[in-house]
């Protein structure tokens, strides 16, 4: 993790592009990264589990990405469905810079990566995946998950990949009971360290 804290609008240190190669949709990705962002230097642990434990996405749809980072789960929903539009969210303007850049590099014209206050609030979701932002702390991360899931369509669903000894049961719990009616929780897998929680909406 970053020192700089990567969930900062503007982060310390300058922004200098390095490359990173890694697997994405089992294929190795020449891309782009930099400091004062979430894992610079690779997919973290609880990223690639969710990547290898949710099912595929549809063909279609509005899909959205909470937390981009440099892109992984944006990247792969892109690469995966390319009839979809992909909405990339975070708040650190770097993460955004290099979301767009490297989708351009894979030449990925489905995917927008933007901050959270520019994104249409009309625009609903068929699908979310997130590895969410836990260190932000409780409040901010419950304000988070309550200003993007109930923007699931109906029918919709989300996929958060969250640590179990980072409050993973406890989190579940909480949006159990938050979540307006039509929502239902539920623990989708455990992997490793990591529970990767699911949340639907009634059609």
């Amino acid at each position: 993790m970053e020192s700089a804290h990567y969930f900062s609008s503007e982060p310390a240190g300058e922004f200098i592009r390095k490359p990173l190669s890694v697997v994405l949709d089992g294929k190795e990705r020449s891309l782009h990264t930099s400091t004062g962002i979430f894992s610079p230097d690779a997919i973290d642990k609880g990223t690639r589990i969710l990547l290898d434990e949710v099912p595929a996405p549809a063909s279609e749809g509005s899909f959205l990405d909470i937390g981009c980072g440099w892109g992984p789960i944006a990247l792969t929903l892109a690469l995966k469905s390319p009839e979809a539009r992909v909405t990339a969210v975070d708040v650190n303007q770097r993460c955004i810079a290099l979301t767009t850049e490297n989708a351009a590099t894979l030449g990925l014209t489905n995917l927008i990566a933007s901050l959270p206050q520019d994104v249409d609030p009309e625009l609903g979701f068929d699908l979310i995946w997130s590895n969410p932002p836990i260190r932000i702390g409780k409040a901010e991360l419950h304000e988070l998950l309550q200003l993007w899931l109930p923007r699931l369509n109906p029918g919709g669903e989300a996929y958060l990949v969250v640590q179990k000894n980072l409050g993973s049961d406890s989190l579940q719990k909480w949006l159990a009971d938050t979540l307006p009616a039509g929502f239902a929780v539920s623990r989708f897998s455990t992997a490793k360290s990591f529970r990767v929680l699911r949340v639907v909406r009634d059609g």
